[in-house]
């Protein structure tokens, strides 16, 4: 397989709030390398139009004791709260989930302590399975949050979250599912077979990939949610030459091992496009969604139109 970046699992792991077996010295699924080069990406693709919906959401968000408490799923290094938390008002305990201590350890200590106006921001950290993830889980939960994580699930993980979302009451904000588009420019003949042999890697062994915002947008609405959808797309060029890297290596690298046949000619498009990234000459659209899934307030109509 061509070297890669992003998930370091083997294919069809499952994503990073299924624990581990407890061994300090088992390894990510997720390299810190990959999630820190990405956050900045990350943030600047991410819609802030939920926020707002959210900040209004029926009057604001229901607190717990006087704050909003947050369910961050697959937390990996904090990226979510980081760019969430600053972002809203009011004192927020945030509670944050992932597979490897390693990365909770990090996650709770470069996690924002203040919210926009101030407020305080405390943080608990969990190792969880979302396959048991409940509404008993999330009881008291203002806001569940994931980024990245509804692509690596199966469809039976995704109607588990929107059960123990809708089972609590809570909105739930998901970040960055992949779309399965991507639009590299200047364009190349093996774009469109590379394209396809990764979204068929995406959904090896039952993971949901690029038909995960469709099935959860299916599964919350079934469940009394009214779900929005914002487009997120990262936009990689000259100015983030060392993640356009990695992510090509990756994308072709998943290609080849979906499909062996592709290597020679996958190989030469990678040298390819490794050369135009160096050069500043290659831009590429990643396209990714953001969803909001509102629930029905109890005794109420649906929040409004999707």
């Amino acid at each position: 397989m061509i070297a890669g970046a992003g998930p370091v699992a083997r294919s069809g792991a499952r994503a990073g709030v299924r624990p581990g077996n407890g061994d300090p010295e088992e390894p990510p699924l997720y390299a810190p390398e990959w999630l820190r080069l990405r956050e900045d990406a990350d943030a600047e693709a991410r819609s802030p139009e939920p926020l707002g919906t959210l900040r209004a959401w029926p009057s604001g968000l229901p607190g717990t004791a006087g704050r909003t408490v947050v369910h961050d799923l697959g937390c990996g290094t904090g990226s979510m709260g980081r760019w969430v938390a600053p972002r809203l008002d009011g004192a927020q305990h945030w509670i944050l989930y992932d597979r490897d201590p390693r990365l909770l350890r990090h996650a709770a200590a470069s996690s924002p302590r203040r919210a926009a106006d101030g407020s305080p921001v405390t943080v608990d950290t969990r190792r969880g399975d979302i396959a048991r993830l409940t509404a008993h889980t999330l009881a008291g939960a203002t806001l569940v949050t994931a980024s990245a994580l509804l692509d690596v699930l199966t469809r039976e993980e995704v109607e588990a979250l929107a059960d123990a979302c809708a089972g609590a009451g809570c909105p739930a904000l998901l970040t960055l599912t992949v779309a399965g588009r991507v639009e590299p420019d200047p364009a190349d003949p093996l774009d469109a077979e590379i394209a396809e042999a990764f979204n068929a890697h995406q959904r090896r062994t039952g993971l949901l990939g690029p038909d995960a915002t469709a099935v959860a947008r299916e599964a919350f609405t079934e469940r009394g949610a009214t779900v929005r959808l914002y487009p997120s797309p990262w936009r990689l060029g000259p100015g983030r030459t060392a993640l356009t890297e990695q992510w090509l290596r990756g994308w072709v690298g998943a290609a080849v091992e979906q499909r062996p046949e592709l290597r020679d000619r996958a190989e030469r498009y990678l040298r390819s496009r490794l050369a135009a990234c160096a050069a500043g000459t290659l831009r590429v659209t990643v396209h990714h969604t953001d969803l909001l899934a509102l629930p029905r307030p109890t005794g109420g109509p649906a929040c409004g139109p999707a």
